[in-house]
């Protein structure tokens, strides 16, 4: 046995299975993520080989499939050498059969299977000017769920805290009033038990899980473009906890008017109640972040090494203590000292070189954020929504990048002077009259620039 398999059947399998969550954490979608490995824990380390247990032969089929080449990657990563997995339905070691999640039997709620995870929370949660209100209004909801804000929506960037308000409410709820209804979902598994529903002649049990929740907590909403079926089901569940005066909360990358296809009559109850954004952090919120993960891992982390990693990663909390995680689980597993360098070593590959800042970034980011391709933003095309979104870029060229009219013109599809100068100036008044408009244009100016407030 070589001295690096000596080391790893030393360590815990938990520890190295939760270094590589973190790891897949930053590679895969958050639906996947949150629907097919959020559920899985390590059982043992034998050899060279981690044997993770998961709820049922279905998952063990899906992430054998899907997800496997990932999970050795991360594993290699942050073991140091070559390690095999193994998935194991918690049916057979158990040595019994247990329902796949969608199955008609309905979930318990109120401290069973709400899909909450209790390291989420308003105590864990830093709070710093880019997330303030969020929080605070999370808060009132969480207190006086159904009466203060609700819908309540809050939408912002990958990676900014979304989740973790989110699930903060239900955990607050469940401990302050014992056997509430509340249930936690990503919008990708709401479609997949819909899809089971009406696979197994099930949609009346489907709807009767939902309708009868005091608090909905629903993930990643901008997850129902193209889902018209879904998209159904959803507006009618709301339009039935919103009268029998329950909590309904959602999150999303960007505000529901934004949302491309997203039918107006749920565009319009996404955002009749209150609707907040969360921004890139500042530095000093950056380091606060990192500084309180370390202390939950009982570790003294220098404080370069703490600026170093806060200076680097701009616009992604995930990422910030993904990096953390993968630069602790380094230092663990392999006895390295926690160094600037190893920082640096350990963010290899999970933080991009920086992209000079130009009219091509901009782009992009505009064109992602509208739900579009840059090149469909820079075409001739006329419709409502491309027009916004291109005068949307050569506003922020002129502010950000104080291009000439030529120049902006000439980077949106050669469009002439006079009609970047309509553009700056419908989009100035719009900006004044139209506060949402501004909180966009605050976003995207963030994330274009790193979002670095400090």
């Amino acid at each position: 046995m070589s001295a690096d398999h000596r080391a790893l059947t030393a360590t815990e399998p938990s520890q190295l299975w939760q270094a590589a969550l973190e790891f897949l954490r930053l590679r895969v979608s958050r639906e996947g993520f949150e629907t097919w490995l959020t559920p899985t824990r390590a059982r043992a380390l034998h050899e060279d080989t981690v044997e993770v247990e998961v709820p049922n032969s279905f998952f063990a089929d899906w992430l054998s499939q899907h997800y496997a080449a990932d999970v050795r990657a991360a594993l290699a990563t942050v073991a140091g050498t070559d390690l095999k997995v193994a998935f194991r339905p918690r049916d057979a070691v158990q040595g019994r059969i247990r329902p796949a999640f969608g199955s008609t039997a309905r979930p318990p709620t109120g401290g069973g299977q709400t899909r909450l995870q209790p390291r989420y929370s308003f105590e864990t949660f830093v709070v710093g000017d880019s997330n303030s209100l969020a929080h605070a209004a999370a808060r009132s909801v969480a207190e006086n769920p159904g009466s203060s804000y609700s819908p309540m929506f809050i939408y912002g960037g990958v990676g900014l805290g979304k989740t973790h308000l989110l699930q903060a409410i239900g955990n607050h709820r469940l401990a302050a009033r014992n056997g509430a209804k509340v249930y936690y979902a990503a919008a990708e598994t709401v479609f997949i038990e819909l899809i089971q529903a009406i696979e197994r002649n099930t949609r009346i049990e489907f709807k009767n899980k939902y309708r009868a929740l005091d608090i909905l907590l629903l993930d990643d909403v901008h997850y129902l473009v193209g889902k018209e079926r879904l998209q159904e089901e959803i507006f009618h569940i709301f339009n039935h906890l919103h009268d029998s005066g329950a909590q309904v909360v959602f999150t999303s990358d960007r505000p529901p008017r934004d949302i491309p296809t997203l039918e107006e009559r749920l565009v319009s109850r996404l955002g009749s109640g209150l609707v907040v954004d969360i921004q890139p952090p500042d530095i000093e919120t950056r380091m606060a972040i990192l500084r309180r993960r370390a202390a939950v891992e009982r570790i003294d982390l220098p404080e370069d090494v703490c600026y170093h990693i806060a200076s680097r990663i701009k616009t992604n909390v995930r990422a910030l203590e993904g990096s953390l995680v993968r630069l602790l689980a380094i230092t663990s597993l392999q006895a390295h000292p926690l160094t600037v360098e190893l920082a640096e070593a350990a963010m290899d590959g999970l933080v991009a070189p920086e992209r000079p800042l130009d009219a091509g970034r901009i782009l992009e980011q505009v064109a992602t954020h509208y739900g579009m391709t840059a090149t469909a933003l820079c075409s001739e095309k006329r419709t409502k929504q491309l027009a916004l979104a291109r005068q949307t870029a050569m506003y922020l060229m002129r502010s950000i990048l104080n291009l000439s009219l030529k120049e902006i013109g000439q980077h949106c599809g050669n469009r002439d002077h006079t009609t970047v100068m309509h553009a700056l100036d419908k989009l100035d008044q719009l900006k004044a009259l139209d506060r949402a408009y501004a909180d966009v244009l605050r976003a995207l100016t963030a994330k274009i620039t790193g979002g670095n407030g400090g």
